[in-house]
């Protein structure tokens, strides 16, 4: 790495999926003005909408909506050559 254009400033920051409660610690330079304690030591909070722990594509929750229908537009513009096959 190159000296002199990284931050000096990296430290362990929380941060809160608001929308399940998970909470997880990680080093970051992200300014904070909120404060959490865990285990009798305070860190910086950092809130989120939205993590790998509630995120519907990650948790396995989601579903493919097909609303243009694209499926079947793929299906008849190709059709001709499935069927030389």
């Amino acid at each position: 790495m190159k000296s002199g254009i990284h931050p000096e400033t990296y430290r362990t920051v929380v941060f809160k999926d608001m929308s399940n409660g998970d909470t997880f610690f990680t080093r970051s330079t992200v300014n904070s003005k909120e404060n959490i304690e865990i285990d009798g030591v305070s860190y910086p909070l950092v809130k989120l909408e939205i993590s790998s722990s509630s995120h519907p594509f990650y948790t396995g929750k989601s579903n493919l909506v097909d609303t243009a229908g694209r499926v079947d537009k793929f299906m008849n513009r190709y059709a001709k050559r499935m069927e030389k096959k």
